[in-house]
């Protein structure tokens, strides 16, 4: 009897790995990785791989950030507007010979605001998300322009040299923004899966209104969704500057696009109450991978968007399956 309960228990086991979307997309990269190597030997080097996973990383941060958004119903196409919005914050106040770790505040201050205002106005006023962050993406840009006057900042005062470490630097010969994804991943999983605000998310996206008859403050925890979103953005934009060693009222541009898709093809739906935080880096590590393998390969980059909208298609239809099965 014992045995059989272990064999079932096995069973189970495997039947949710062979299930979980992040199986699967983890072999799309490996499939699309050996494939491109046999096209372009130079896409299996150590240099290039190390390159796709510390780009991927920018984009996986802030997927680790829309993850819990887009769990709870709701969506943030203003993530691109705000990295830089955090981006021209923390160049302005370093270029007030200021230091690091004021800049860094003031950073983190702006990207956990930034988010709260889109959480209030969707909570309390009830807009839809989209049209809430869609304005907010472009309010967002347009002060972006207006406090660095369409200026660059290449200089940080006292904090330069320790900016460029910070974002460009390496720890173990691995860049530093690795780090922050894995400890991304490792937080917002342990957020998810072991605290009540997870199960509050998980709850709110799937029967809001049950939800609020449960006693769930769904205001709150709306809003904080969209404040963590917010705050995983200035980390990002925090590495992202140090590591291009400038800031330009463009940073960020076109960024959103790229995390929603990373969160979607992760195991996030759209329609809210599934989503992980593994998901989200190894759904961004997918997207990196389709953008370096074409141009190694020799495809027209204008392909790219083909290749990762296939992919959000193919990760939908999944979803469907695995929503089918259960």
């Amino acid at each position: 009897m014992e045995i059989d309960l272990l064999k079932g228990s096995s069973r189970t086991l495997l039947n949710r790995v062979l299930l979980a979307q992040e199986t699967w997309i983890a072999l799309a990269i490996l499939v699309l990785g050996l494939v491109v190597s046999m096209i372009a030997p130079k896409f299996a080097t150590s240099g290039n791989l190390l390159n796709i996973f510390q780009n991927a990383c920018f984009i996986g941060i802030m997927a680790i950030g829309m993850t819990p958004v887009i769990i709870s119903g709701g969506i943030d196409i203003s993530v691109g507007s705000i990295l830089g919005m955090c981006g021209v914050t923390l160049g302005i106040v370093l270029n007030a010979d200021m230091p690091l770790v004021v800049g860094i505040a003031a950073t983190l201050a702006m990207g956990v605001l930034c988010g709260t205002v889109n959480g209030a106005i969707i909570a309390y006023v009830k807009l839809p998300p989209f049209i809430v962050t869609l304005a907010t993406l472009s309010i967002g840009r347009s002060l972006a322009l207006v406090l660095t006057n369409n200026q660059v900042f290449y200089e940080f005062g006292r904090a330069s040299e320790s900016i460029v470490a910070l974002g460009g630097g390496y720890t173990f010969g691995l860049p530093n923004v690795v780090y922050a994804l894995v400890v991304g991943v490792i937080v917002l999983h342990f957020l998810l899966t072991m605290s009540r605000w997870g199960r509050y998310l998980f709850a709110i996206g799937g029967n809001e209104p049950a939800a609020r008859l449960s006693g769930i403050p769904v205001d709150l925890i709306k809003i904080s969704a969209y404040a963590f979103s917010g705050f995983m953005v200035a980390v990002t934009a925090i590495f992202l500057v140090g590591w291009l060693g400038a800031v330009t009222n463009s940073i960020g541009t076109g960024y959103e696009l790229q995390v929603i898709a990373s969160t979607v093809i992760g195991g996030a739906s759209l329609t809210g109450g599934f989503g992980s935080a593994l998901g989200a880096g190894i759904g961004a590590i997918l997207v990196e991978t389709i953008r370096n393998a074409l141009l190694l390969a020799g495809v027209n980059p204008f392909w790219q968007g083909t290749f990762v909208g296939c992919f959000i298609l193919a990760a939908v239809l999944l979803e469907r399956i695995r929503s089918v099965r259960r």
